[in-house]
């Protein structure tokens, strides 16, 4: 794999390190290279000449190559223009075409595309059941079975969560709802490419997935929906995408998302980092790691510190062009504490001081002790004039 340039910070003339891949990554250079053979293809695939049939037989060539990935056929391969779209998508779709179905369930830790849809339907007489996971952020799949009714539209519950990294057990959650004859929808966003996803063994009926979370450019998502799901598209015009989502084609879009799952993940130095990081970390007086440490995305470390505020610790760290997150990147403008957190009952004083680090192919052991030594740093500084003192 072609390695990025390492980048050094303006202010601080210091290298730069990235540490938030969970709410984007970097655009490869296979994929940047990919685009650039692509760019001169820019007919429309709805016109009916050479140039845009060829066109229009890339993007088909795309959709194959996406469906045989996931395992499905390629008619269940929707292209959207990221996640979001794809949430709403599958939970409105079902609704408007299942419209004596009024009830559904998620649980308490999904991504605000998921909750505010929720949300939205429950202010159209839908009835929402919001299903507690435990500690470790894991949903309770006997209170899953146990709700569901003939009423019952869909099964919402994420594959992976953006926050905490809990991997989410939806084979199981995906046969019961099978059985029940409830649709079952996953969004895959942070899961997609980092671990297998086979819809057909996992009983997935719709499956949402994001590519800037896998670095292509942003704009392009998918929505899988199995052949035989009863659905409506919410954007009517030209027909495209099977009637099902019009609009014309983010062609650079597609040929990104179908060229980044061929990039390898070197899924064992990134666990191996993420265990070295946890470790050395949790040898900060105070400290916490938020979610399972056994269920857990093998990029994601959710760590909280005793006392202090998540945000002051990002922007310090941000001055030595380390850069982290607070939580989820799509709702980090809101002031309200961590739902997520607040679900597995992170204490008070720990949620406040909670940071995300999601590392990535490119990240070093040599970066990662850096922001140890920072961290460890940056924390007892804010310690020292935080009102909430450890006690010894």
């Amino acid at each position: 794999m072609q390695k990025h340039t390492v980048k050094i910070n303006a202010v601080t003339n210091k290298m730069e390190i990235y540490l938030d891949n969970a709410a984007t990554t970097r655009i490869e250079q296979v994929v940047l290279d990919e685009i650039n053979e692509f760019s001169n293809k820019f007919a429309n695939p709805s016109s009916q000449y050479r140039l845009a049939l060829n066109t229009k037989k890339e993007i088909e060539e795309a959709r194959e190559k996406i469906a045989k990935f996931i395992n499905a056929e390629p008619e269940e391969i929707i292209f959207t223009s990221g996640a979001t779209e794809s949430n709403n998508f599958a939970l409105k779709g079902l609704a408007l075409a299942n419209p004596t179905k009024k009830h559904i369930i998620t649980s308490k830790i999904e991504h605000p595309a998921i909750i505010q849809t929720c949300k939205a339907l429950e202010s159209q007489g839908y009835k929402v059941d919001y299903i507690n996971v435990n500690e470790e952020g894991i949903v309770n799949v006997e209170k899953i079975k146990q709700k569901i009714t003939p009423d019952t539209l869909v099964v919402s519950i994420m594959h992976v969560n953006n926050e905490i990294g809990t991997i989410q057990p939806i084979e199981h959650i995906a046969a019961i709802c099978k059985q029940k004859n409830v649709y079952f929808h996953t969004d895959a966003v942070q899961s997609f490419r980092k671990i297998d996803l086979d819809v057909k063994e996992k009983n997935i009926d719709l499956m949402s997935v994001s590519g800037h979370k896998i670095n292509t450019p942003k704009g392009i998502g998918i929505l899988y929906i199995k052949i035989g799901t009863r659905i409506k598209p919410l954007i009517n015009g030209g027909g495209q995408e099977f009637k099902l989502r019009a609009g014309t084609e983010n062609t650079i879009g597609i040929k990104s998302i179908a060229k980044a799952i061929e990039i390898p993940q070197g899924k064992k130095k990134m666990l191996e980092l993420r265990n070295y990081m946890i470790e050395e970390l949790l040898k900060i007086k105070g400290t916490k790691l938020n979610g399972s440490r056994s269920d857990r995305i093998y990029n994601n470390i959710n760590i909280s510190f005793y006392g202090i505020e998540g945000e002051s610790l990002m922007l310090l760290l941000d001055d030595e062009g380390i850069y982290v997150s607070t939580g989820s990147a799509c709702s980090s403008h809101s002031l309200e504490e961590s739902h997520v957190l607040k679900a597995i009952n992170v204490p008070e004083l720990y949620i406040h001081g909670s940071i995300r680090i999601t590392i990535s192919n490119d990240t070093t052991k040599e970066q990662i002790d850096t922001v140890i030594e920072k961290l460890k740093e940056k924390v007892e500084k804010l310690r020292q004039i935080s009102p909430f003192k450890l006690e010894d």
